[in-house]
């Protein structure tokens, strides 16, 4: 039998080894963990991760997960091969807040408003809404990073997430639906930089519907007042075309939303550029509360938030030109400039 103080000098000594350790890591939160043992997978995960832009056709080595929830932009519920359900943070990305008070400062350019808030928090709802659609109830597949830790601050997973062979979290940062989230080192910062950055020159998403130019005196967040009351919003400007712009005329369009709660009538109006190329808009050309509508350059069937000018070459300028949207008056109405 052991003896009773070698069993209590050796219970003491595990319990010291316990609490040696390196650093104490961060999660995509930016805060301490509380429990730093919580387990992880047992399923085996890739030594280096692999967090592919969604141009690649490879497929990451990871953990299979199906998508049993969203919780919002950046976090989602999954249930994993041994059955148990768990909850992930996107690593590298942040979303606007839905369950919580927004910050301007988090976003450059957004201005320090009620108006600038409340367009974070539209499109905190739209990157929710994205997620679900994409991932709710898929097959998805998590990857981790080497200079990140497996868990985070609330006990959650930190992980990319791979839909179909494509990165969710990257395409978060291209679609103009999140930020890089700075306060981490994760080993893409440099790769998500440079796509926020082509989102806010280009005014993706978010920056062209939040941001302005000078947020230090901005009031309000640039809108239309469209016929009726509505604000209309220029939400996303995409002039180059992928590939040769000649060859690919509907990938390059204009983006404008809604963010009112009444649907916006443009029939009427017009939308040019700084040569005065113009486009009007045809009747049903409307835009529901929180809705969009999309105007490529080339040409197609009009409809489901569609539109087709029916040019034979590129509008807009790739190293910069004006949007010039007019009413049904010919009043300017909105102008957003932007640079190559």
């Amino acid at each position: 039998m052991q003896s009773p103080v070698r069993a209590v000098a050796l219970c003491t000594l595990l319990v010291l080894a316990g609490c040696a350790g390196g650093p104490v890591p961060t999660d995509g939160d930016g805060r301490m963990p509380l429990d730093t043992d919580t387990p992880t997978p047992t399923a085996a995960t890739p030594s280096t991760p692999v967090d592919a832009p969604p141009s690649a056709t490879a497929s990451p080595d990871g953990i299979e997960a199906e998508v049993i929830g969203v919780v919002d932009g950046d976090t989602i519920d999954v249930r994993l091969p041994n059955g148990s359900e768990d909850t992930v943070r996107l690593l590298g990305v942040d979303t606007p807040e839905v369950h919580a008070e927004n910050d301007p400062a988090e976003f450059p350019g957004v201005p320090d408003t009620e108006a600038g808030r409340d367009c974070l928090r539209s499109w905190g709802e739209r990157a929710s809404e994205h997620a679900k659609d994409e991932l709710a109830g898929k097959t998805v597949t998590l990857s981790f990073d080497a200079n990140e830790p497996r868990r985070g601050y609330f006990g959650r997973l930190l992980a990319y997430v791979h839909v179909d062979g494509e990165s969710f979290n990257y395409g978060l940062l291209t679609q103009g639906l999140a930020r890089r989230y700075d306060d981490s080192g994760f080993e893409y910062r440099d790769r998500y930089g440079a796509a926020e950055d082509a989102a806010r020159t280009n005014g993706v998403g978010l920056w062209g519907a939040c941001a302005v130019d000078d947020p230090q005196t901005a009031t309000e967040t640039p809108f239309a007042v469209a016929d009726g009351g509505e604000p209309l919003r220029i939400e996303a400007i995409h002039p180059d075309a992928a590939g040769d712009d000649r060859e690919n005329l509907n990938d390059e369009y204009v983006t404008f939303g809604n963010a009112g709660d009444e649907t916006i009538d443009l029939a009427g109006w017009t939308v040019s550029d700084e040569a005065d190329h113009t486009y009007t808009f045809p009747e049903g050309a409307e835009i529901g509360p929180n809705g969009t509508i999309t105007l490529h350059t080339g040409s197609g069937e009009d409809g489901d938030g569609h539109l087709y000018w029916g040019e034979g070459s590129p509008v807009w300028n790739n190293d910069g030109d004006t949007v010039i949207v007019r009413n049904a008056s010919g009043e300017t109405v909105l102008e957003r400039s932007y640079d190559g």
